[in-house]
């Protein structure tokens, strides 16, 4: 850096901090919170992520910023620092705790390196000014070893597996002559969507968690090839996947285990295709009624469908009843979640829904305290939708004595933290 970094920080996608290390007192105590505040949850920066601008100035204070899977490195400073070099700084920190973790900086990883953590940055800034960050010279005084967390473990065990299987051709995780009168192989895509929106429509946040179940009842020593479209990120493998072949050809082939198993996992942010919108407007009418409209609506094919779906709608504490009318559905206000609860079992795709309630509150005294607001959920299962765009092209079984196999591939997309600002 061509001047000193006054403060650094690592937060996690909600803007709680995992790591703060300031080394100049020229800047304040509470700058995550505006950095959290005016950025990561900014609605203006949130509908742009992508075009954003990784550097910002707030009040007195430069904010350059960058994402590493699910953790932001934040360096602050009041000087006019060259942004190039702090880039290839926070790089660097990345790439030297990786060094360190077994591979991994993530999350997950940080919280179990505090110690560690806090003694590198001792070591590599000074009065915020940028020293050693080559890791084959801190471990020559810095000996201690840091926490490698179980998926990092379950990574470097993968590789290993996976160098073994193509020396030895040794498979331990499947035992040898087994037989069926049929062979099948079951595949089941299994997502999680996450999403946060605004009271407007505007997406603010979303992802989706998914992985591929398999269950397979296959003779012998099966070789299996599945090809799945671009859509992959941060993807974790089962230790029988061949890692050469999938990083040269990008096809997952294996020799499975038998019976049910986990494939794979991955995570994804782009691309996504939200299978419900929320439009939410609640009107407070004086002090003793709220006006609620709600429209929902599903955005996959009309072929398909959603099952139990579930929307709750806050409302104030001091509600005393509710009078609710649907276009589907039924609804009703539970006094114990302190919302109006919307149920329907079965939400046709490209449909829309709406509800209408008039809520009387209780009168009160007592100075009221302003409403906060909480946000709307909503809980939801789509079978046979792809929320991240995954497909299968082509499912392939080899085995040397040339049998039939039967092939099943379902999908569901399942709602995680679905909500909506009012």
């Amino acid at each position: 850096m061509a001047c000193a970094c006054a403060a650094l920080y690592m937060l996690n996608l909600k803007g709680d901090i995992l790591i703060q290390r300031t080394y100049r007192d020229d800047v304040e105590r509470n700058l995550a919170t505006a950095f959290r505040t005016h950025i990561i949850n900014s609605p203006k920066e949130t509908e742009h992520v992508s075009t954003s601008s990784p550097v910002r100035v707030l009040g007195s204070c430069s904010f350059m910023y960058m994402r590493h899977n699910d953790v932001y490195i934040l360096a602050v400073t009041k000087s006019n620092a060259n942004v190039m070099l702090s880039f290839q700084f926070m790089t660097q920190i990345v790439a030297l705790f990786k060094n360190y973790f077994g591979g991994e900086f993530s999350e997950q990883s940080i919280k179990s390196n505090f110690v560690l953590i806090y003694e590198l940055l001792d070591e590599i800034l000074d009065f915020g000014y940028p020293q050693i960050v080559d890791a084959n010279i801190l471990k020559q005084y810095i000996f201690q070893k840091g926490f490698i967390t179980e998926s990092a473990k379950l990574k470097r065990e993968q590789e290993a597996a996976s160098s073994t299987l193509q020396v030895t051709g040794a498979v331990g995780w499947r035992k040898d002559n087994l037989r069926y009168k049929k062979n099948e192989v079951f595949l089941d895509i299994v997502e999680q969507v996450n999403m946060l929106m605004s009271n407007k429509g505007t997406v603010l946040r979303c992802d989706v968690n998914g992985k591929i179940v398999m269950k397979v009842f296959l003779s012998g020593m099966p070789d299996v090839k599945l090809g799945l479209n671009d859509k992959l990120e941060d993807v974790t493998f089962h230790q029988c996947v061949n890692l050469g072949r999938f990083n040269t050809e990008k096809v997952v082939s294996f020799v499975p285990p038998d019976g049910e198993f986990e494939l794979m996992k991955y995570r994804c942010q782009e691309g996504i295709s939200l299978p419900f919108r929320v439009l939410p407007i609640i009107n407070e009418m004086g002090r003793t009624r709220l006006e609620v409209n709600v429209k929902a609506k599903s955005a996959f094919n009309n072929k398909l469908f959603a099952l139990n779906v579930v929307i709750s709608i806050p409302v104030p504490d001091n509600t005393a009843k509710a009078d609710i009318q649907t276009t589907q559905g039924k609804a009703k206000y539970d006094a114990k979640k302190h919302a109006l609860v919307w149920k329907i079992k079965r939400f046709t795709g490209q449909t829309e829904s709406a509800l209408v309630a008039s809520v009387e509150l209780i009168a009160t005294t007592r100075e009221k305290k302003a409403w906060a607001k909480p946000p709307i959920n909503m809980s939801f299962q789509v079978p046979m939708f792809s929320a991240s765009g995954l497909r299968v092209q082509y499912l392939k079984v080899w085995e040397k004595s040339n049998y039939k196999v039967d092939k099943w591939v379902r999908k569901v997309c399942k709602s995680g933290d679905y909500s909506v600002r009012v």
